[in-house]
């Protein structure tokens, strides 16, 4: 009795109700042939249903369509609508995720060039553990001069860079439509900063409108490579002689990933990603995790002093996560050993994420970038390199604050991906690795890239960074600074907990010069230093 009440159950009404009227449809049509057309489209929309729902019972895969056909696929509509309900109607000014609406709000504004004053005092809970700020002075500066740039470029090289200290962090072509990279790179043109290729190589719509380059080389050495995948030093150099080419930067590790390879599929390869990539159609296209050119710590030295000399001596240098800290140390170990120094290190955290990453990764893989940048800054002062090298960081900077807070601790420089990318219109959809981008800047799909209109969203890419870098000079104005170079961690203070305040002086205590050379006992440091050796990335044990 309760397997023949079963029809009738909450369950499966819904399919009841539909085969019912599907086949009270079908017989008022076939008495009355008169009435059939009238009855079509209701007859094909129940018929189409009830077929839907024997699918779902007999189908495998999905428990709840086995047990609910039909209704449960309200379930799955109301998943896939899910992210923009939470944004759109749910999400306060403070909340969303990367990036918080309020964020995504200043930047949108500032790239339109519209007003992006907020009313009626912060919604911060100052009193909150975490709370950070940058402290005034009573004899605040005025500043004529926004623009804030600094040269990069060490004793070994020939060609430095007038860089500014804000640019676009790497993002390749394939990952980023061609329209994107356009308006990317003409924005960077117009504003006079720097636009990094990713590891994807230098694409023609890099080039097209001259904006300055940073050429990222990754494991895969794209652009750059024999058949085989190894470095090709020819390729290399002749690319790397084009003027637009201002630096050129070794990928060891991205914040999004630390580790991990990438592979597209030979599907997605297509005649152009070949070209630019050097790669073969029909073949995976494959990003190793690790390195083929070097293998040790004094080789990667190597490397970076060849692509410094293949390059026409323009500034060569390294970006990585930071990971297991002997490994940086025997960096700095090979520095001092081969007398190679790089002329810049970018460092990225693990809160970087352009690129799709598993969960894993992305959640709990890799350093902080502001742990990172104040680990790098201090080991090079540790080893009395620091005036050499410049720092450059990257990792969920979007605002003046974050720049200025990352340069306190040790940057030099800052690099954002995803806060240009709110500038061409992303709408923090999380659909970037779908290829179904709604605004046009993740996708390859022509009538997807359309909706980006280049020479509006390279007004936006230009506002973005000039208001951003306003925003810069009036927060060193109020502390009494001239440029960002001047600051330091004793002029920020977090709370630590509801009636606690620690500068960052004391949370990013700093090394002597030379301190690491002459010995350290600094806990951060001297187990890590012991274990570090140029001669190979595993440590001492």
């Amino acid at each position: 009795m309760e397997t023949l009440m079963l029809p009738f159950s909450p369950r499966f009404i819904v399919l009841t109700i539909c085969a019912v009227v599907t086949a009270l449809l079908l017989g008022i049509g076939i008495v009355d042939h008169k009435a059939f057309d009238l009855i079509l489209i209701p007859l094909v929309i129940f018929a189409a249903l009830t077929l839907l729902g024997i699918r779902d019972l007999t189908q495998k895969s999905h428990a709840v369509l086995r047990n609910y056909p039909i209704s449960a696929h309200l379930r799955f509509l109301l998943e896939e609508i899910r992210p923009e309900m939470r944004q759109y109607f749910f999400e306060s000014e403070k909340d969303g995720m990367p990036f918080s609406r309020d964020t995504r709000a200043v930047v949108y504004q500032r790239a339109k060039m519209v007003l992006d004053k907020r009313p009626f005092g912060t919604q911060e809970d100052v009193y909150h553990e975490g709370y950070e700020w940058i402290h005034h002075s009573v004899a605040p500066k005025v500043h004529e001069n926004q623009k804030f740039r600094i040269t990069i470029g060490g004793p070994d090289c020939s060609k430095p860079y007038s860089a500014s200290v804000f640019n676009i962090s790497a993002m390749s072509f394939g990952a980023l439509s061609p329209n994107a990279v356009r308006a990317l790179n003409a924005g960077a043109k117009k504003g006079g900063f720097a636009h990094d290729t990713g590891e994807g190589g230098v694409s023609p719509y890099h080039r097209e409108n001259g904006g300055d380059i940073i050429w990222e080389i990754g494991s895969g050495y794209f652009g750059c490579r024999h058949r085989d995948g190894s470095f090709d030093p020819d390729e290399f150099a002749r690319i790397a002689a084009d003027d637009q080419i201002k630096m050129v930067e070794l990928k060891v590790s991205q914040g999004a990933k630390p580790g991990h390879g990438g592979v597209l599929p030979a599907a997605k390869v297509s005649e152009e990603i070949s070209r630019i990539r050097g790669v073969a159609m029909g073949e995976d296209c494959i990003s190793p995790a690790t390195h083929r050119a070097f293998s040790t710590p004094l080789q990667m030295m190597a490397f970076i002093a060849e692509m410094r000399e293949l390059s026409g001596g323009k500034p060569a240098g390294f970006k990585l996560c930071v990971g297991h800290p002997w490994e940086f140390l025997a960096i700095c170990k090979a520095m001092l050993e081969s007398g190679i120094y790089p002329d810049f290190i970018v460092v990225d955290g693990n809160e970087g994420g352009t690129g799709a990453a598993p969960l894993e990764f992305m959640d709990h893989m890799g350093m902080p970038m502001r742990e990172g940048v104040n680990f790098v800054h201090n080991a090079l002062v540790g080893i009395n390199a620091r005036n050499r090298i410049r720092i450059g960081a990257s990792g969920k900077i979007a605002t003046a604050f974050d720049m200025a807070r990352a340069m306190a601790i040790g940057a030099d420089w800052c690099n954002s991906a995803r806060g240009f990318m709110f500038a061409l219109g992303c709408i923090q959809s999380l659909s970037c690795h779908t290829d179904r981008c709604p605004t046009g800047v993740t996708t390859q799909d022509p009538s997807r890239n359309r909706a980006l209109v280049v020479p509006h969203k390279i007004e936006r890419v230009y506002n973005y960074h000039h208001a951003t870098l306003h925003a810069l000079a009036e927060l060193l104005a109020a502390a009494g600074l001239d440029h960002p170079q001047d600051l330091r961690p004793i002029h920020f203070s977090q709370r630590t907990s509801t009636t606690e305040v620690q500068t960052f002086a004391r949370l990013y205590p700093s090394l002597r010069p030379g301190e690491l050379i002459d010995g350290t006992s600094d806990p951060r440091f001297a187990d890590a230093w012991a274990m570090a050796r140029a001669d190979s990335f595993a440590p001492v044990m």
